[in-house]
């Protein structure tokens, strides 16, 4: 059905692959499109997204620059946006994200990265937005995501010297939630997905929808917002099921509903 992605269903986790190895999973516009649709037709029954980029080498080495290198000032606005849609729809997804970071995540790879709502990483990953050393800015949210992860001071500093930094440096500064070996990175990614699958569905996207919304909200309004979404958790079946079972000490089954 792709030429650039897999799609894998585990259960109740999907596994996005982006595989294009030649360019070491560097996202075009083809890349971008077959993500997009993707997001869209989600198997039934996902309850949790990990992201991976094929091979050992790189999650995504970045945006593809033999297309970017002739575009010119519309152009280049309309490719930067295709890319923070894209990567804008995983941010708000209604079910959690989990990037496994294997190898170089520069660029587009950090940035799409940091769209997801955990990150792991194996122990050769390398994070970085390098664009200023081609002559541009960070095209797909980076800007904006880098600061509110790791704080503006670290997020200017990356971004002015376009260095890289490796898998240790990304855990200190909070870029990354855990670091593991390459050869238990996919494993410890769906163990953690598995983990949030088990939950009530319905209560997991609520708690995401608030996190996210309440980011830059006043105490007050915050406060209030959370309220809302937690006293809609008890027109639910799950909230039922959820609070029944504990109470009869038995394992909830949960159905999204």
């Amino acid at each position: 059905m792709y030429n650039y992605i897999k799609i894998e269903q585990k259960e109740a986790v999907t596994v996005l692959t982006i595989s294009a190895p030649k360019t070491l999973n560097a996202l075009n516009s083809a890349v971008l499109r077959e993500m997009d649709d993707a997001l869209t037709h989600l198997p039934e029954g996902t309850r949790v997204l990990v992201v991976t980029g094929e091979g050992e080498k790189s999650f995504v080495a970045g945006a593809d620059i033999s297309e970017m290198a002739n575009l010119n000032v519309p152009q280049g606005q309309t490719f930067g946006n295709r890319g923070a849609m894209v990567f804008r729809r995983i941010e708000t997804l209604p079910i959690p994200v989990i990037a496994a970071v294997n190898g170089f995540a520069l660029g587009g790879g950090c940035e799409l990265a940091m769209a997801c709502d955990i990150r792991i990483c194996s122990e050769n990953a390398k994070f970085g937005q390098p664009e200023v050393g081609l002559g541009i800015i960070p095209g797909f949210s980076g800007t904006v995501r880098l600061s509110r992860l790791v704080g503006m001071g670290m997020a200017k500093q990356l971004i002015y010297t376009g260095k890289a930094i490796k898998a240790d440096e990304a855990l200190r500064i909070g870029l990354v939630n855990a670091v593991v070996p390459q050869a238990e990175l996919m494993d410890k990614a769906l163990e953690m997905a598995n983990q949030m699958a088990a939950n009530a569905p319905l209560a997991v996207a609520a708690a995401k929808q608030c996190i996210n919304a309440t980011y830059d909200m006043d105490m007050d309004s915050a406060i209030l917002y959370e309220n809302g979404a937690f006293g809609q958790c008890f027109g639910t079946e799950d909230q039922k099921n959820g609070m029944k079972a504990f109470l009869s000490k038995e394992k909830p089954a949960f159905k999204g509903k």
